[in-house]
């Protein structure tokens, strides 16, 4: 007769039934995925931070009405390790010519928009054959706010956030302070040369408050390219544009917006 073999209590303890297997399996699966509540948590942070990333600006704005701010190409050179020269000339210790010229080749209608020029945009828009000609359309208060807060290079994004910080800097710096700050921050010349001052001492070895018209006028159209263009040895294109922006430099009520407020 057959002796019919019995498993032992332990090896019947370690069998796990079917179901029971398929269970552990869809366990694990979930252990080993994040579940949506995290993907949410994360997509919430990442959220906050962007937020915090885009006001940041409009909240440092209100505090440039003082002291020597400084661009984002100029702290990126110093954690970089690389040269930055850069004297902090208040504007009233610069040649009245300088901002005059700087508006006459940069944005003619400063004193008039509020920190973008729909006008120019338009213009410039029709004649523009791709989008790496639209610097013309970009004001005074748009690269101040792009040197302030943003970076350097042509891009769309840049370009949409840009706009909105430009009427903010109007709005709460004005004018003046707007071209104050342009003119110091801007870079001016090779080997990390920014503001008028270094510019103005390497091309005629002298402060921006004794710039002569032509010199004002030399240095404002080398600004669209400071490290080729070299107004100390400035070729017949150079010149050309200077003359033009020297011109320009002497309209009537071209720099109105400029002159002091009777309570500053």
């Amino acid at each position: 007769m057959a002796t019919r073999s019995r498993s032992s209590p332990s090896r019947q303890a370690g069998r796990t039934a079917p179901g029971d297997q398929g269970r552990k399996g869809w366990i694990r699966r979930r252990a080993g995925r994040p579940s949506r509540s995290v993907w949410m948590r994360a997509l919430g942070l990442l959220a906050v931070i962007l937020a915090v990333l885009l006001l940041l600006p409009y909240a440092l704005a209100p505090l440039y009405s003082f002291g020597r701010p400084v661009s984002t190409l100029m702290l990126a050179r110093w954690l970089g390790g690389a040269r930055v020269e850069r004297v902090w000339v208040p504007l009233e210790r610069m040649a009245p010519a300088l901002p005059a010229s700087v508006i006459a080749a940069e944005d003619a209608r400063f004193c008039r928009h509020p920190g973008i020029d729909l006008a120019e945009i338009r213009n410039v828009i029709e004649d523009a054959d791709s989008f790496g000609d639209l610097r013309g359309a970009s004001t005074i208060s748009q690269q101040t706010a792009k040197n302030l807060f943003l970076w350097p290079g042509r891009s769309v994004l840049r370009k949409v956030l840009e706009a909105p910080l430009a009427l903010w800097l109007d709005l709460v710096l004005g004018k003046r302070r707007v071209m104050e700050i342009y003119l110091n921050i801007a870079e001016w010349g090779p080997n990390g040369r920014f503001g008028a001052e270094a510019a103005a001492r390497r091309a005629f070895g002298r402060p921006a408050r004794r710039l002569s018209r032509r010199q004002a006028a030399l240095l404002a159209a080398a600004l669209p390219n400071p490290i080729r263009r070299n107004p100390a040895r400035a070729s017949r294109t150079l010149r050309r544009l200077a003359a033009t922006y020297e011109r320009r430099a002497r309209t009537p009520g071209l720099t109105d917006c400029l002159t002091p407020r009777p309570d500053s």
